[in-house]
């Protein structure tokens, strides 16, 4: 995927984006059927940072802040907001008329809650939190924050798309405990969630909120007017990706998120199917090491790591035409942004067996088993999974790879015992621009020792270049501090890029209304 044609997609979203009218709501239009990534299990998106919960939550949570098809946080819950003149106090004052699934208006004491409890999960929530000195309800409509540092990015933070997405929810159910798993999916969002419907990991029901009140403006990426145009929404679990595809072509399912590669072909033959980028600027395939246990809590044996990945060969596992690949990207904010960089890269490009044992002597590693966890569910984590580990086992180490699904993962990874105890020392995911795109947001690239995700990277220097960009007003200064998170990155490694790549969406003919918003959301589709 060249950057020519990168840019000219950024520009065709931002045309299309003018080009939508200003839309009200309109008589329901049937049940959407869709296949996404992965399939719901779990209802938190403050305890779990899988994009299947996050998907959820667009679903049935609203935001206080939205991003827009060029990456501009815009109010969506919040009417309006002023910022003191020093740039320390912000105020924010809520929609008039804003009301929960249950009936219940949304109140300033609700977006609090949802703030402090979403703030001390999030990589974006928990720096926001560290300079703010005050978090404090006016009224029932109006809240205000009053830093204690300057703090660049306040709107963006409150605009977190992705891993721990901020939402709002009652503060009854934002008053649970950050570690405890809420199970009630009551929101403020356009879709209402049935619960007695609920089939983890098989089925997800969704209605239309017949009490919702979008935005006036037109919908605009993740922002602007959240206008409902369907009774319901069915996400089903079909994880045999020619099972999806032809569900699809025989009309038992109108949208799959990410059709396996392979099937692409077939499904562009197909007169009754239309294919899209959902996620034009693509995905990077992310490979995280465990920090905490042997051998890759020693920086060495993860350095080995980028002489036993090759993207483009992990591309081509995939599946992915050359047409969609980035054929080498070191960049950990992706390529064909506004902050790609190369500072500090090494490797990723060919396999270099001898570089990486004698890096892995040089970390004491002798033999130990090594536990690779694998998503068999997703066709894109087993393809890169299989194919790095393959390298890695030419290189000497003792790779056990263990066949699971995804769900089961996302549990656990967050084990911290020793692989003897049920431990792990790699697994792989997924991410797109959203959960990549600057030094605040980028959830894997932050290495904090305690409280941060799992694969625990610990480091003082990285935290403290990463806290200095989001600090320093200067755009000039801005970016020579990104330069320098960028090689810091490199020195830690707290995640390794392995490759990024563009997946088609693609969906039946009868489906109008769809956009490249990077996350899929239904609202302003219809169905004919």
């Amino acid at each position: 995927m060249t950057r020519r044609r990168i840019t000219m997609i950024a520009g065709a979203m931002a045309l299309f984006a003018a080009a939508l009218p200003a839309a009200a709501q309109q008589a329901p239009s049937g049940t959407l059927r869709v296949v996404l990534v992965n399939m719901l299990a779990s209802l938190d998106p403050v305890v779990s940072t899988a994009a299947f919960v996050r998907n959820h939550g667009f679903m049935v949570y609203d935001q206080l802040f939205a991003f827009d098809s060029q990456g501009e946080a815009r109010p969506q819950m919040v009417d309006r907001h002023e910022v003191s003149a020093d740039g320390m106090t912000y105020r924010f004052t809520l929609r008039e008329g804003l009301a929960f699934h249950d009936g219940q208006p949304v109140r300033a004491a609700d977006a609090v809650a949802s703030i402090r409890r979403w703030a001390q999960r999030d990589i974006a929530g928990r720096a926001l939190m560290s300079a703010t000195a005050a978090l404090e309800v006016v009224d029932d409509r109006t809240f205000t924050l009053r830093l204690s540092r300057p703090f660049g990015l306040v709107v963006e933070a409150l605009a977190r798309p992705t891993a721990s997405a901020l939402f709002v929810m009652p503060e009854r159910i934002a008053n649970t405990p950050a570690t405890t798993a809420i199970t009630d999916a009551t929101g403020s969002g356009p879709f209402i969630f049935r619960a007695q419907d609920f089939l983890p990991g098989e089925r997800a029901i969704y209605t239309r909120n017949p009490a919702y009140r979008p935005r006036s403006e037109p919908a605009d990426g993740l922002a602007g007017g959240k206008v409902v145009q369907l009774e319901r929404v069915e996400w089903l679990g079909i994880s045999d990706p020619a099972t999806a595809a032809a569900a699809l072509q025989s009309g038992e399912i109108d949208f799959i998120e990410q059709p396996s590669p392979d099937v692409l072909p077939v499904l562009a033959r197909n007169r009754n199917i239309r294919t899209f980028a959902l996620n034009p600027i693509g995905s990077m395939v992310w490979l995280r090491p465990n920090h905490h246990i042997p051998p890759f809590n020693n920086p060495q044996a993860r350095r080995a790591l980028l002489y036993l990945v090759n993207q483009q060969e992990n591309l081509q596992a995939i599946g992915t035409p050359p047409a969609e690949q980035v054929p080498y990207c070191p960049a950990y904010f992706l390529c064909g942004t506004p902050l790609e960089s190369s500072a500090g890269a090494e490797g990723l490009r060919e396999i270099n067996l001898d570089r990486a044992r004698a890096l892995l002597r040089e970390a004491g590693y002798n033999g130990e088993r090594v536990v690779f966890l694998n998503a068999t569910d997703s066709p894109i984590n087993n393809a890169v999974t299989l194919t790095m580990a393959a390298n890695m086992r030419r290189a000497g180490l003792n790779m056990d790879v263990v066949a699971t699904d995804w769900a089961t993962l996302t549990q656990r990874r967050n084990r911290r015992e020793p692989v003897e105890q049920g431990g792990w020392n790699l697994f792989v995911t997924v991410a797109n621009v959203l959960d990549a795109q600057n030094p605040l947001v980028n959830l894997y690239l932050g290495s904090p020792c305690e409280g941060g995700l799992a694969g625990w990277p610990c480091d003082a220097e990285l935290e403290r270049l990463r806290a200095a960009w989001w600090e320093e007003p200067d755009p000039a200064k801005r970016r020579q501090v990104l330069e320098q998170v960028h090689a810091r990155a490199y020195a830690v490694l707290p995640y390794i890029n392995g490759g990024q790549f563009r997946v088609l969406a693609a969906h039946r003919n009868t489906v109008e209304g769809l956009r490249p918003t990077t996350i899929p959301v239904f609202w302003g589709v219809t169905k004919r």
